[in-house]
C-alpha cells in the first residue's frame, strides 16, 4: 500500500514539474516582450543571452508609442469589432444551429454538407469575393467591414448544432403540448439551454476577432479605422524596426485580452471545456 502511495505521489510529482516547466516554456516570449518593452535599441539587439533584465527601465518607450499611435482609437475599433463579430456570430450560429439540429426541411442535410465543407476550405480563398461585396456596399474603412466576414461562422453552425442535438425531444414535445409554437419552443425552451455552446462560440469569435491580421489591413487603409494587430503590423519598418517601441505597442496591445480573460475566466475554462477545442 504505502509502495502504491509512493508511486502515485512520484508520478503525480513528475506530471506537475513537467506542466511547471511546459508553462514556463509558454511564459518565456511574453516576459521577453515585456522586458524588452523597458530596453533601448541597443541592448534588444544585443546578443549576450544572459542579459535579461533592462540595466535602466525605460518607461519613455511606452509614452513615444502612445503619443505617436492613437491607441485610444485602436482600442475603440478592436474592442467595437470583437463585440459585433461575437453578437452577429452567435445570433446566426444559434438559429442556423436550431434549425440544423431540430426542424427537419427540404434540402438540409445538402445545405448541412456546404457549411462542413466551408470549414473545410481556407478561408483566405474567401477574401477577394467578400472585399467585392464589402466595396459594392461602400463598408472600405468602417466597422461594418471589419465585422462582415465574422457575423456568419460555420464553425458556430457545427457547435450550436450538436448542441442542439444533445437536448431531450421530450423537451419539445411538453412544449408542444402547452401551446408553444416554434418560436417559443427555440427562445423559450431550446436555446437556454445550449448557454455553455454559445459561450464557447463568443469565446473562440472574441480570440479570432483579436488575432484577425490579413482582413484589417485589407479592408481599412485608413489609420482611423485599423484594429490593434494591424496597426502593429504597420509599426514595424521595412529596414529596421524599433524593437523596445515595437514591444511596447505590444504590450500595450494584449491588455485588453488579459482584461477580458481576469473577468471572465470561468467562462473561458467552462466555454474551452465544453467544445473540447483549442484556442
Amino acid at each position: 500500500m504505502e509502495s502504491y502511495k509512493a508511486k502515485k505521489a512520484l508520478t503525480q510529482g513528475l506530471i506537475h514539474l513537467f506542466l511547471i516547466v511546459f508553462t514556463i516554456t509558454m511564459l518565456v516570449p511574453f516576459l521577453w516582450m515585456v522586458l524588452t518593452a523597458f530596453k533601448t535599441q541597443s541592448e534588444s539587439t544585443a546578443i549576450d543571452p544572459f542579459v535579461i533584465l533592462p540595466s535602466t527601465w525605460h518607461f519613455d518607450n511606452f509614452v513615444t508609442v502612445w503619443n505617436s499611435y492613437n491607441f485610444l482609437l485602436l482600442y475603440k475599433n478592436t474592442l467595437l469589432m470583437i463585440f459585433f463579430r461575437v453578437l452577429c456570430a452567435v445570433l446566426t450560429a444559434t438559429m442556423a444551429g436550431y434549425a440544423f439540429g431540430r426542424l427537419e426541411f427540404p434540402g438540409k442535410k445538402f445545405l448541412f454538407a456546404l457549411v462542413l465543407i466551408q470549414m473545410m476550405v481556407p478561408g483566405q480563398i474567401f477574401i477577394i469575393p467578400q472585399y467585392i461585396m464589402v466595396s459594392k456596399l461602400k463598408w472600405i474603412n468602417t466597422i461594418a467591414g471589419l465585422v462582415f466576414p465574422g457575423a456568419v461562422t460555420a464553425f458556430g453552425t457545427f457547435l450550436l448544432k450538436q448542441g442542439y442535438q444533445g437536448l431531450p425531444k421530450d423537451l419539445e414535445e411538453a412544449a408542444s403540448i402547452d401551446g408553444c409554437n416554434i418560436g417559443q419552443q427555440f427562445l423559450v425552451i431550446m436555446m437556454p439551454l445550449t448557454r455553455s455552446s454559445m459561450v464557447s462560440l463568443g469565446i473562440f469569435t472574441a480570440v479570432f476577432a483579436f488575432k484577425d491580421l490579413m482582413w484589417p489591413m485589407i479592408v481599412c487603409s485608413d489609420a482611423k479605422s485599423t484594429t490593434l494587430s494591424a496597426g502593429l503590423a504597420k509599426m514595424q519598418g521595412q529596414f529596421s524596426s524599433n524593437f523596445p517601441q515595437l514591444m511596447a505597442a505590444a504590450t500595450m496591445a494584449c491588455l485588453p485580452m488579459i482584461v477580458l480573460y481576469l473577468i471572465f475566466q470561468k467562462q473561458f475554462v467552462e466555454g474551452i471545456a465544453t467544445s473540447g477545442g483549442k484556442l
